[in-house]
């Protein structure tokens, strides 16, 4: 395993979920294993986590390079393509910003479910483990699908548990992303994903997908373009 954004190899580990959240989603030990790993592993050189290393290993696949992001993002290759970063995407907002059309929109002022932005306006939208916060994210997908050019892509990350089907969490207790007594209304999750994921892209209109994996199934990255 090396990192996609640094060409690091050596790795570190951390527990990140809680108890309640295990409770909450029914995770089994095996599924808190990868999903830790998901979310706590990170490369030693910059830092990311693997959840991000699958986000630039997307972006990298849209780009059409085998180089990595740190070096790619420094080069011609970047500066004319119109990107929209969509909340902070991990560790990859400095990366990034270096693109030469870069747009940052984070929610309330931008809403993905709204999307302030022409039919057909841009090359790129990237976002990282949001869409499991919104209440439709088939027409989250949709609004992405909109708003980028013919042969335009989105490059996005959703945590998913493989052995098990999407569900919506309509109906059962509030579960957050982060501590319940300090998350805002935005942490809360409206979808756990799972291994029907890529369904809701193609729901949203896209024929062209590619998935990238890193240490399948801890990380999992999506790319969908445009036709």
């Amino acid at each position: 395993m090396f990192c996609g954004i640094c060409g690091g190899t050596s790795f570190s580990r951390r527990p990140v979920l809680w108890q309640q959240l295990i409770t909450d989603w029914q995770i089994s030990d095996a599924e808190a294993d990868y999903i830790d790993r998901q979310q706590g592993e990170t490369c030693d050189s910059c830092g990311a986590n693997l959840r991000s290393i699958a986000l630039a290993n997307a972006i990298r696949s849209f780009l059409r390079t085998n180089e990595l992001l740190c070096e790619v993002v420094e080069t011609r290759l970047v500066q004319d393509i119109s990107i929209l970063e969509i909340n902070e995407a991990g560790m990859l907002t400095p990366y990034l910003r270096k693109f030469g059309r870069y747009l940052f929109g984070a929610y309330p002022a931008v809403d993905i479910h709204c999307l302030p932005y022409n039919d057909d306006a841009l090359d790129l939208v990237v976002h990282s483990d949001t869409l499991e916060h919104v209440k439709n994210p088939v027409h989250a997908l949709k609004e992405c699908r909109r708003i980028i050019k013919p042969r335009g892509a989105i490059c996005f990350t959703i945590p998913i548990i493989m052995d098990r089907l999407s569900r919506s969490r309509e109906g059962l207790p509030k579960s957050f992303h982060g501590c319940p007594s300090t998350a805002a209304d935005d942490f809360v999750v409206h979808t756990e994903f799972g291994s029907d994921a890529w369904t809701y892209i193609a729901k949203a209109g896209f024929s062209d997908i590619s998935i990238q994996t890193i240490e399948y199934p801890a990380a999992i990255a999506f790319t969908a373009w445009k036709d």
